[in-house]
């Protein structure tokens, strides 16, 4: 099991159900959960802290003012309890528990919706992907389900945030969209959290329309012809050369990335036949597919990561807008 991934009470922080992904990582279930189950099945039912904080310099512990360490509170009777980040005094945590609850009436509540759970580092960063009613019809026979990311942190990071995270059926890539798309929200860990959160819960039941959004914009990918001038152009804006022009190895990455791109365009999961046949669809699924699918040096549980909130998931994102941006100018 990869370190990334906490282990609480001798099991991985994380959950799914259905068809096995791709990093293999948390207890398989045999179907969706509720949220109440989500957080037991996923080892989430744990509590965060803020513990002030003293220099030690000798003998001496000098207090730091206006710091804090948030700390698991199962961590507390450990001899080293281990800090996930160091907040400010007006900085107001938000319970997993508490998390789970705000999400759970937006898609269905006490419903067996969610699909995945868990969590990365010692509990840093904690993430639940649920699934809502509906489909998208790209073309006739590729589908595209509707799942939504909630994601929450307790190091300080990075706020409350609810993202679209729409999945290709006949090949499981996450198609991660920018946060300009529909009606992603993000909540501050200020004294306003709560405030916040009330605000943000009307935001999000214009969620439909966002689904709305993305559907037009991947019919529209799948209408759109590739010749090799234009993947070249798309995959060169998508995978950028280094500022340095003498960054070696980051010429030779960026390479890379755009024949693998290039090869999961003509060759990918869903791309070879049908109608997504070399489309701006099947260019856009063939970096999704790459970034999804791609071995990461330091094991699966930091490639889940960098999908999530890290370079997978700002790959995706550049790659959909692009995609949206360059059919306008093609289609004409």
């Amino acid at each position: 099991m990869s370190t990334l991934v906490p282990i609480i009470k001798g099991q991985p922080a994380m959950m799914y159900s259905g068809v096995v992904p791709w990093h293999g990582l948390g207890q398989k279930l045999s179907g969706p959960v509720t949220a109440a189950e989500a957080i037991q099945e996923a080892h989430l039912d744990w509590n965060v802290v803020k513990m002030p904080i003293a220099l030690k310099t000798g003998r001496r512990h000098v207090g730091i003012t206006n710091k804090f360490a948030v700390v698991r509170e199962d961590q507390l009777q450990s001899k080293e309890p281990t800090a996930l980040g160091i907040v400010g005094k007006n900085y107001s945590l938000l319970q997993n528990r508490k998390a789970f609850d705000w999400f759970d009436p937006i898609v269905g509540r006490g419903e067996a919706v969610y699909h995945a759970a868990g969590a990365v580092g010692l509990g840093e960063h904690v993430w639940i992907l649920a699934r809502l009613p509906g489909e998208i019809h790209v073309t006739p026979d590729d589908r595209v389900g509707k799942y939504l990311l909630l994601s929450n942190s307790h190091d300080g990071s990075a706020s409350v945030r609810v993202k679209f995270a729409p999945m290709r059926f006949v090949c499981w890539n996450s198609l991660m969209t920018p946060s300009s798309v529909g009606s992603l929200i993000r909540v501050r860990h200020t004294s306003r959290l709560r405030e916040q959160m009330a605000l943000a819960t009307d935001n999000l039941r214009n969620i439909k329309q966002g689904f709305d959004e993305l559907e037009a914009c991947f019919r529209t990918m799948a209408t759109i012809p590739m010749d090799e001038k234009r993947l070249a152009e798309y995959l060169t804006r998508v995978f950028p050369a280094p500022a340095d022009p003498h960054d070696t190895r980051g010429l030779q990455r960026v390479a890379k990335a755009r024949k693998q791109a290039r090869y999961l365009f003509e060759q990918g999961t869903g791309n070879s036949a049908g109608p997504a046949r070399s489309s701006l669809w099947a260019a856009y699924n063939g970096v999704t597919e790459l970034v999804d699918y791609s071995s990461h040096r330091k094991g699966p549980a930091f490639h889940l990561q960098s999908i999530w909130f890290g370079s997978g998931y700002y790959t995706k994102a550049r790659a959909y807008r692009l995609a949206t941006t360059m059919a306008q100018g093609w289609k004409n």
